[in-house]
């Protein structure tokens, strides 16, 4: 329990420093579009494991669980789209991106044992 509540926190504060990088990015309508798109997928991570955890089955855990690394996947992608069209330094997004690939081996690890133990 107390590694579900940590997970909880830890993609609640991913969340928040998606927020923070929406605010900080420049007007153009290139950088708000994309901003728009992570700040969607990196904010629907925790959502999602919470969810899985009310699940009613361990299929439904899995599914949910699935959902939020699907969403870790994407806000990947719009941070390396943020960094290839320079729109971010990618030494101000190292930080982020680097928090998102540690979740995204979680989370597959989290489906892996789930699905094993079923």
């Amino acid at each position: 329990m107390k590694e579900a509540n940590g997970l909880k926190e830890r993609t609640k504060q991913f969340a928040l420093r998606i927020i923070r990088l929406f605010g900080s990015l420049p007007k153009s309508t290139e950088a708000q579009v994309l901003g728009k798109q992570l700040l969607r997928s990196g904010t629907s991570v925790g959502p999602n494991y919470r969810e899985a955890h009310r699940g009613r089955s361990k299929a439904e855990f899995i599914a949910k669980c699935g959902d939020s690394l699907r969403e870790l996947e994407e806000s990947a992608y719009w941070l390396e789209l943020l960094v290839d069209d320079e729109i971010v330094a990618v030494s101000k997004l190292q930080p982020l991106r680097g928090e998102c690939d540690e979740l995204t081996a979680i989370f597959v690890t989290i489906i892996k044992r789930a699905k094993e133990s079923t």
